[in-house]
């Protein structure tokens, strides 16, 4: 047993049971303690109380020095924060030590959105005539049409679909295991409808017999593998930029604000707890009409 290695397990639990946290923050968090942990057995400390402020900025300090980005170095000291937080909590430490580890700042990048002639080619790029491209192209008008993360995209259930005539909904659960509804277009629709009542349809595994999107084997399909199908696209499509999943989604919500969309609307479409969050669109949106007046306006220059 090192410093921490039975304290981050069971913080890690609760995160889970409690918080609701996405497997792959999990994973985070895990790595990233996992490399504090480390750092104190390499100074011979024996008990989380024995960690002081100083000791934490050391640890800052290598970081630093590893050149990481900042939003990384920035998770990282969240998680040892969440830490210690939870064992001052629990008695173990009597005084928080990383309360006065300073935070980054960090620049915020503005999310990539597709214009939509862009958009228009990739979701006309599977070959629909086949059962894989039938499913990716209900993945791509989904992820579009609702603006779901990739998680909650291959997350969907059958029993979560309303497939109306002309539109639909889908009860999706997000981040903090949260549920919302999510509208679907009729593009959506008609796509969703192809892939699941397909012939074809790879026979659903006992643990994805509600799964709407499977792999070939008939298993849940991976965020992993969504990732490697839009990228696959992305690149028969012609497009000559980097999108991810991600990219579809801030597609959604910058389309939305460009079209005079409500901004606590597309908060509620994206699931986002707080407004703050879905602000950032506002200035993509402000970019993307700069653009359009430098090229537009005799005078712009």
């Amino acid at each position: 047993m090192t410093v921490l290695s039975g304290a981050i397990d069971d913080f890690l639990r609760g995160m889970e049971t409690t918080r609701g946290a996405s497997p792959h923050t999990l994973r985070a968090y895990g790595r990233d303690l996992a490399e504090l942990d480390e750092f104190l057995a390499e100074r011979d400390l024996s008990h989380p109380a024995e960690v002081t402020p100083r000791t934490l900025r050391r640890f800052l300090a290598r970081l630093d020095r590893r050149d990481l980005a900042e939003s990384t170095i920035q998770r990282k000291l969240s998680a040892v924060r969440a830490l210690f937080k939870y064992l001052q909590q629990r008695g173990v430490v009597e005084q928080h030590p990383a309360l006065g580890l300073r935070k980054r700042r960090t620049t915020r990048r503005l999310p990539g959105a597709l214009e939509c002639g862009e958009l228009d080619r990739l979701l006309a790029a599977p070959d629909r005539t086949t059962p894989a491209g039938r499913r990716d192209a209900a993945l791509l008008e989904v992820m579009y049409s609702a603006g779901t993360r990739a998680a909650e995209t291959v997350g969907l259930d059958r029993e979560n679909l309303t497939l109306d005539v002309d539109s639909g909904v889908a009860r999706v659960r997000g981040k903090g295991d949260k549920e919302r509804l999510a509208p679907l277009g009729r593009f959506a629709v008609e796509a969703l409808r192809a892939t699941l009542e397909d012939p074809k349809r790879p026979r659903p595994m006992r643990d994805a017999e509600q799964a709407v999107f499977l792999n070939v084997r008939g298993g849940r399909l991976s965020t992993r593998s969504l990732g490697r199908i839009v990228a696959r696209h992305v690149l028969a499509a012609g497009i000559r930029r980097h999108a991810t999943p991600h990219t579809l989604r801030h597609s959604f919500a910058t389309h939305l604000l460009d079209a005079g969309c409500d901004l606590r609307a597309v908060q509620e479409l994206l699931g986002h707890a707080h407004l703050v969050t879905t602000q950032i669109y506002t200035h993509v949106s402000i970019e993307r009409l700069r653009e359009v007046y430098e090229r537009a306006h005799p005078r712009a220059d």
